[in-house]
């Protein structure tokens, strides 16, 4: 039994030594390449750029789509969280509450699937970029590795692809219809979205806007 704890032990420490060891590197240098891009038959395209070339648009855009509270929470928006588990014990499709910072931490050093263990796990490596990174490089790093299409990653590659030019100039509707795209990336069109597709990228572009009036993206940019 002594032997199995300090195996353990060892093994506990191993994982904490390299997750802080690889969240302090990508505080500085350019992701690489991530699990979900590894495991994604249909190949990579990818562009990495800083965060001073991409259009502010495409910020407000994955605010406004997917976390209002992106600058105030310290990672997890509790409240949307408790209202996903309400919605789930209901039954149906199953509904997330996660932050930008968590999505960020699971594409960045985790996987896409998995239960309550690469929850976990989630929530330490959300913990880390918190205090380590801050919002401006979680949001950096979201806007590089989110997986825009069919072996597409990163908004740059997105905005190329799609609009046939840099992510540095993105129209409202252009960064809307790429954020509304983001959750199913394989499956949500973006260049010719129709029908629910198309009028929640109205409703994201127009949610700009109040991203912009109530700066609720000024963490990125303070």
């Amino acid at each position: 039994m002594r032997w199995l704890l300090k195996i353990l032990a060892w093994a506990v420490g191993l994982f904490l030594g390299l997750s802080l060891l690889f969240v302090l590197l990508y505080k500085f240098v350019p992701v690489p390449v991530t699990a979900t891009m590894l495991m994604d038959d249909n190949g990579i395209t990818k562009d990495w750029e800083p965060l001073s070339n991409i259009d502010r648009n495409m910020v407000r855009a994955v605010i406004a789509a997917e976390d209002s509270k992106f600058c105030r929470h310290d990672g997890f928006d509790r409240e949307a969280i408790e209202n996903a588990i309400q919605r789930n014990a209901q039954g149906g499709r199953i509904r997330g509450g996660s932050t930008i910072s968590q999505q960020t931490a699971k594409n960045v050093f985790l996987w896409q699937d998995g239960g309550y263990f690469r929850k976990g796990l989630e929530a330490w490596f959300t913990f880390l970029i918190e205090k380590i990174w801050g919002k401006r490089r979680i949001m950096e790093v979201y806007l590089n590795v989110a997986e825009t299409g069919i072996g597409t990653y990163g908004v740059e590659a997105g905005a190329q692809r799609y609009f046939r030019h840099s992510a540095a100039r993105l129209t409202p509707l252009e960064a809307a219809r790429m954020a509304a795209a983001l959750p199913l990336p394989k499956k949500r069109a973006v260049a010719n979205p129709s029908g629910w597709l198309r009028r929640h990228g109205g409703t994201i572009a127009r949610r700009i806007g109040t991203v912009r009036r109530d700066g609720l993206d000024r963490c990125v940019y303070d």
